[in-house]
């Protein structure tokens, strides 16, 4: 059985044991989870939702709260002598699916 979720408007496919990252939510290590944006389930039988599957939701487990890689960015302007560099990195949380429920 699998299902696709949304979460920070992101789709991600995922199934009992999968390990997901999405963007940073704001909860504690080991922290359990509710994801109710659940727009497919499938397996045996297939459930679309318009947009939602009505009664259907993801369990999963906060696993950690980490920073993505840098990302660079370089902005260049020529013939001004304008150069701007820049980095950040995302903030970035994992998640272990335990069930799904619908």
């Amino acid at each position: 059985m699998y299902a696709i979720v949304e979460s920070g408007n992101k789709q991600y496919r995922v199934a009992v044991g999968d390990t997901i990252t999405v963007d940073r939510l704001e909860c504690e290590d080991g922290a359990e989870l509710t994801l109710d944006r659940v727009l497919l389930v499938g397996g045996d039988e297939v459930k679309v939702g318009t947009p939602t599957v009505d009664g259907a939701s993801v369990s999963a487990t906060v696993v950690s709260n980490t920073k993505g890689p840098k990302v660079t960015t370089f902005k260049y302007k020529r013939r001004h002598r304008s150069r701007v560099r820049k980095g950040f990195r995302a903030h970035h949380t994992t998640l272990q699916i335990t069930a799904i429920n619908g």
